[in-house]
């Protein structure tokens, strides 16, 4: 197959094989063309585009992010991009060689992921049942927290999660992953609760909208904007508002920070590592193995903070 001629016809050729060869998310999609239209820019501007580029000036692009003062993170994340996309090319035959595979990255910082104690998910759970412009909204938010703590979720997991996962009182969720891989984690009983009955006022919304003639949403938290579903936006937002009503520092919370809880909270109580890996839908054990370091770094500043002997010292 000849090599298409425009940088962008490059992007979307590539992005098309991502997303029906290797089940790629939306969200991945979206950073694969962020990252690959950036470079296309610097290319464009020295005349070159992904045909003509040598391992030279993919290394030149790299420097020139690393002058921007790009995060270590960010600068990783686009040579991955790279080296995907020109991997794909030579697989195509677009290139006889592929400029990007020698290139060594910046690597990632090992920091570990921010957590929650007990207390701070408690406050949070509390929050979400005062915070709402309705008794509606306020049984949606609760049920979204209560989902999220129990079951370690992604954001985009929770709320794209279709209705029927929720129908007959389940105790257990099934839930799409990343690449579009299915797995089962269990409801604890306030998550069940929390989902019966935000179920019961979710369907009476529900049936008011058919009664005037509008469709039926399909999913658990519906919403009528594009998506047809509560955003991955919109909940970061109502996170910070309960993080300020709950007490807790807003900087500690992000959605994310609840499937962080959830992974240590299990860890701290004796659960097994591979259990936590097929909740946390991670395709590799290394991935999950952070919590430890997590949990061993908490325990430590546990014995700084409270042991007489550490207070002595200070």
């Amino acid at each position: 197959m000849a090599a298409p001629r425009d940088n962008f016809q490059w992007i979307s050729t590539f992005l098309d094989a991502q997303a029906a060869e290797a089940g790629a998310s939306q969200n991945t999609l979206l950073a694969y063309g962020r990252d690959l239209k950036d470079l296309t820019a610097w290319l464009e501007h020295r005349t070159l585009d992904f045909l003509t580029a040598s391992q030279d000036d993919i290394e030149a692009y790299l420097i020139n992010c690393d002058a921007q003062g790009l995060a270590r993170s960010t600068r990783a994340r686009r040579l991955s991009a790279a080296k995907q996309i020109y991997r794909f090319a030579f697989e195509e035959g677009w290139r006889e060689d592929n400029p990007a595979i020698q290139i060594r990255g910046p690597g990632r910082e090992k920091r570990l992921p921010k957590t929650l104690d007990v207390i701070e998910v408690d406050r949070l759970l509390d929050a979400a049942r005062q915070t709402g412009r309705s008794t509606a909204d306020r049984l949606r938010n609760t049920c979204l927290m209560e989902l999220l703590y129990a079951t370690g979720m992604r954001v985009t997991e929770l709320v794209s999660l279709p209705v029927s996962a929720a129908r007959g009182d389940p105790r257990m969720l099934l839930i799409m992953g990343k690449g579009g891989k299915e797995r089962m984690v269990p409801l604890s009983p306030p998550a069940r609760d929390a989902l019966a009955v935000w179920l019961a006022a979710r369907d009476d919304t529900e049936a008011d909208h058919e009664a005037k003639g509008k469709p039926a949403s399909r999913f658990l938290f519906p919403s009528r904007g594009k998506s047809g579903h509560l955003t991955r936006h919109r909940f970061y937002l109502l996170i910070k508002e309960l993080a300020v009503t709950g007490g807790v520092s807003p900087d500690k919370v992000t959605p994310h920070t609840l499937r962080h809880a959830f992974a240590t909270h299990l860890l701290a109580n004796g659960a097994d590592l591979r259990a936590i890996q097929a909740l946390l839908g991670h395709a590799d054990i290394a991935t999950t193995e952070i919590y430890t370091h997590v949990l061993d770094a908490r325990l430590q500043e546990l014995v700084l903070e409270h042991h007489p002997l550490a207070k002595d010292a200070g």
